[in-house]
């Protein structure tokens, strides 16, 4: 590499990282953007009472029956009945957001979502730079490996967004997440930019880590709304009972989702990324194969990507067949979800194997 080769990708480097800690600025912006918009979105306890009391008759209307005219004869449509899905379901509806259906709550929250934006563009802008200075895939160390994780689980909250998903309230709980992955990673993660063992020298590089850190993004959101669902499925049941919830937790659980419509949330986000976690484990055996002349070898990270294969199985296939729903379902994709973070953390820090080439 020429001198002025070298001076080029150090300052990309230098962009790269000032783009990282960019990022945590405008995403601690957007972090207090929210706090503001729990805060403000909170309505007084006669606001709730009155609200309550204007949507419930509409809630509890018997369903409408149509008349519509075959020639002579006036026929009645039998009306529509909406069962429960499960016995002992509650027929709760959706809260009304973090901004609780206040214009200066839902002000905040807009300010938010677009700080959101602009720290999730700053961040992939430091993992492109990052990738120019190397002139690779910036997957090959732990640190470039969290960065792009976090932009990426940025962007999937922001696409739902996009595409008119009902997850704002996933905001403050995403940007702080974020906030954190990206402490640790300039803190204690942080490598110099450098090239990689001959064994990384592949295009499985950015078939096989692309995919597994899409793949732990989408499953953290999942986890996420497995999380909340907890939360908000206690908050129900102790009202449920004649309990009252203290000042502060109803006034945030009561502005979240049903706990039915978490429970489908997290189950959906599962199941359509297992598919490619499927691919990765298949992808990572063929790579294997051409890099160390063996598909599988029982190293601690291949262990620990099928442990986390099955546990994700396992909870697909209780929901599926054993009609597994609600709070065990929960602690299952919350079982899974630390396998794939024990296999992320514990496995690259504190166990050694074929997948222990770049240190941290």
């Amino acid at each position: 590499m020429t001198p002025l080769a070298a001076e080029v990708n150090e300052n990309l480097a230098q962009i790269s990282n000032y783009l990282v800690y960019s990022s945590m600025a405008v995403y601690t912006l957007a972090f207090l953007a929210h706090i503001a918009e729990w805060t403000f979105g909170s309505r007084s306890k006669v606001a709730r009472t009155a609200a309550a009391l204007t949507t419930a008759p509409a809630a509890a209307a018997a369903p409408a029956v149509q008349v519509r005219s075959q020639g002579t004869t006036a026929v009645l449509d039998k009306p529509k009945v909406v069962t429960r899905s499960a016995p002992g379901t509650r027929d709760v509806p959706d809260g009304p957001g973090a901004a609780g259906g206040t214009a200066q709550g839902d002000l905040y929250g807009r300010i938010a979502v677009s700080l959101t934006v602009l720290g999730f563009l700053l961040q992939a802008g430091g993992v492109v730079a990052r990738a120019a200075s190397v002139q690779r895939a910036p997957w090959g160390n732990m640190y470039e490996f969290s960065i792009t994780f976090s932009a990426v689980a940025a962007g999937t909250y922001l696409l739902l967004l996009a595409l008119k998903k009902n997850v704002r309230w996933l905001g403050l709980i995403l940007v702080t997440t974020v906030l954190l992955d990206l402490g640790v990673a300039t803190t204690w993660l942080y490598t110099e930019s450098d090239q990689l063992v001959p064994a990384l020298h592949s295009y499985w590089l950015w078939i096989h880590v692309s995919t597994a850190i899409f793949c732990g993004a989408v499953f953290y959101i999942g986890a996420a709304g497995a999380v909340l669902y907890l939360l908000r499925d206690s908050y129900e049941s102790k009202l449920a009972s004649g309990g009252t919830p203290s000042g502060i937790a109803a006034s945030v659980l009561e502005r979240f989702p049903s706990a039915a419509s978490l429970d489908k949330f997290s189950y959906r986000i599962n199941a359509a990324v297992f598919p490619l976690w499927t691919f990765t484990i298949i992808a990572g055996a063929i790579w294997a194969g051409d890099a160390w002349g063996r598909y599988w070898g029982w190293d601690p990270k291949e262990v620990w990507s099928f442990v986390t294969w099955v546990a994700y199985a396992a909870y697909l296939h209780a929901r599926a067949t054993a009609g597994w729903k609600g709070r065990k379902a929960a602690y299952l994709a919350l079982f899974a979800f630390a396998c794939w973070i024990w296999n992320y953390y514990g496995v690259n820090i504190l166990l050694n194997g074929k997948h222990s080439y770049a240190g941290v």
